[in-house]
């Protein structure tokens, strides 16, 4: 699936898959627009794919992925990195009128075993490297394990299942099959996706998402965003997760942007300075680690750049707060601020590959305000969003002319919202779920009789129909006195007191007071190190460090300042770790598994309650 793009020889309209109603018909309508015009590319490759080239491939595999059976109605399993063939094979099952499904690279077998015995997929498309775990998968429902690689050893897998290649799957295809008449007879409400929720507490629940949801999605964020003809878009969050298909699949079909690929996550601000994207997302952990990074870049300069670039930065953030807090600015300080723009922050900005960004969101979880501030200071419009995988990824966001700090902002164009009587967030809005596979009383339990999804979020809303988000409502803190807090709260106050705290979790529900688990930010350890002319820069090598833990202390007591006396944090522990994606303390896309924090860590936690106590 190799080739190079032309150069475009016709003239372009503004998303041309808009109006579209199902998934499949946008793309043909953006292919018949942009069709000698780069679509697919992968980042550190020479793979790139005019949208001629790609709807060809869809068309091929479709044929392949038919003569194995697959029709209206079935699912597909996909386990692939972000790369151009994602997009190909789930494009390509979306028009035969079935439902491509993601799985996590990282997953273990009995964790596949769940999803497929759930989705009652026959067919899984994957790369050669997954054939290990598959092969420790049970798959007593799978017939066909189409591979897009060459093999490089012999493999054998458990059940039925037979390997195919893909080479020789787009050869194929049913005598009698009509590809336009497939693609065509997709309906708006069928099921175009399957979104397993990555599991915070308990087994991932199946999201069915149907073409009108994804669509609608589409629509409503042309209204507040609305798309231009010429744009980029990056994937690299995995592709299990409702956000890359949002910000990248879904997008690029409907607006007819190129997508560039990275297939490993660390490279993505690499790929975002060559591809200069209109849209990007990032999980608040991306943006501190760039923070970080960009701070340990101004530290590193000859001392005269240093302090002024330092300064600027300085100037700019009180800027900003004096913008959020509603203070006018003295025009004096607006005038420095300005020209460090123009001099400092706009040549970053460019080498950055975020100079023509349009959209600059972060969601999944809470951003630190200092974290937030900072971008805002370099004049990079970052906002925060909220939304659901049961609500296609989006559900409210801030407006591009007002982006307010600690808010998710107004409920996008056709969504209501309101609150329930304990405080919990609801919405209600065409994007809703069709419903969690197979589990018709969790459905029941998320969305009411009236169409209102409950969202699990306590929050609040303002006059102006600001949002505001509190907590989830099954992790506020009651402790021994059956005070209610939330510990995103703590835990953000934590991480904006110092870059070195790179992951907190607050524990305190029953208890008599507030502890923490404090994980150094591997960036800010770094920075440290190199400022204070330590030779070691490792966490195992700083976390006994006096002058780091007196850092830290400091930290935790600028944190403790601006919390009421019952919030504070009485005692805390550095663990000598580093809390990874997808593991027993984050889920794939970085939110915090209190569950897993407790488990694992049960008995620091008890030895930081009896120490303390003493």
């Amino acid at each position: 699936m190799s080739t190079t793009a032309s150069a475009p020889t016709t003239p372009i309209t503004a998303a041309p898959g808009i109006g579209a109603i199902t998934v499949p018909a946008a793309f043909q309508a953006t292919v018949a627009d942009r069709g000698d015009r780069l679509a697919l590319s992968a980042f550190g490759e020479d793979t790139a794919l005019t949208w001629n080239e790609y709807a060809t491939a869809v068309e091929e595999v479709a044929g392949g992925l038919a003569d194995l059976g697959v029709a209206r109605g079935d699912t597909v399993a996909i386990m692939l990195p972000n790369s151009p063939d994602f997009h190909i094979v789930d494009m390509a099952v979306l028009h035969l009128g079935a439902t491509p499904f993601s799985i996590y690279l990282t997953s273990a077998p009995e964790q596949i075993d769940y999803l497929f015995d759930n989705a009652d997929n026959r067919v899984v498309v994957t790369e050669s490297r997954f054939l290990d775990v598959l092969s420790r998968t049970a798959m007593p429902k799978v017939e066909s394990v189409v591979v897009t690689d060459p093999l490089t050893a012999e493999t054998h897998l458990a059940g039925p299942a037979t390997i195919v290649a893909m080479d020789a799957l787009r050869s194929r295809r049913p005598a009698d099959f009509d590809f336009a008449k497939e693609w065509r007879s997709v309906e708006s409400s069928d099921l175009a996706t399957l979104i397993y929720t990555s599991g915070t507490t308990g087994d991932p629940k199946g999201v069915e998402l149907t073409h009108a949801n994804l669509m609608f999605v589409m629509h409503t964020c042309n209204l507040r965003f609305p798309f231009t003809p010429e744009g980029a878009a990056i994937s690299y969050l995995p592709t299990a997760h409702a956000a890359d298909r949002v910000f990248s699949h879904y997008l690029a079909t409907v607006t007819g942007w190129p997508i560039t690929t990275v297939a490993i996550a660390t490279d993505v601000f690499g790929a975002v300075a060559e591809a200069r994207p209109s849209w990007f997302l990032g999980v608040p952990r991306i943006w501190e680690k760039l923070r970080a990074g960009l701070l340990a870049r101004f530290n590193g300069l000859d001392e005269p750049q240093r302090a002024a670039t330092l300064a600027a930065l300085e100037d700019a953030i009180t800027k900003v707060q004096f913008d959020q807090s509603g203070v006018e600015v003295p025009v004096e300080h607006v005038a420095r601020v300005d020209a460090a723009d123009a001099q400092i922050f706009a040549n970053l900005r460019a080498q950055l590959g975020f100079d023509r960004v349009s959209l600059l969101m972060t969601g999944a979880a809470p951003i630190a305000a200092a974290v937030h501030e900072f971008y805002l200071a370099l004049g990079l419009p970052l906002q925060e969003g909220f939304g659901m995988s049961e609500t296609g990824a989006l559900g409210f966001t801030n407006v591009p002319t007002d982006i307010r700090v600690g808010k998710v902002g107004l409920a996008q164009p056709g969504t209501e919202a309101r609150l329930a009587d304990d405080g919990e967030l609801l919405l209600r809005g065409p994007h809703v779920m069709r419903g969690y596979r197979k589990a018709p009383e969790k459905t029941k339990e998320a969305v009411d009789e009236f169409g209102w999804l409950h969202t699990g979020d306590i929050a609040t809303i303002d006059a102006d129909g600001w949002v505001t988000i509190v907590d989830r409502k099954k992790e506020l803190i009651i402790n021994a006195a059956g005070k209610n807090m939330s510990p995103v709260n703590i835990e953000g106050k934590l991480k904006s007191a110092s870059p070195l705290i790179g992951q907190a979790c607050v524990v305190g529900d029953r208890r008599p007071y507030n502890i923490a688990l404090l994980v150094l930010d591997p960036d800010g350890a770094r920075v440290f190190a190199q400022t204070h002319g330590l030779d070691q820069t490792s966490i195992a090598a700083l976390i006994d460090n006096e002058e780091l833990q007196r850092a830290v202390a400091d930290a935790v007591s600028l944190a403790n300042s601006q919390l009421s006396r019952i919030e504070q944090v009485k005692a805390y522990r550095i663990l000598e770790a580093e809390w990874l994606p997808d593991s027993d303390e984050l889920t794939p896309t970085m939110k915090l598994k209190r569950r897993g924090v407790a488990s694992k860590y049960a008995e620091v936690i008890d030895d930081i309650y009896a120490t303390s106590a003493r």
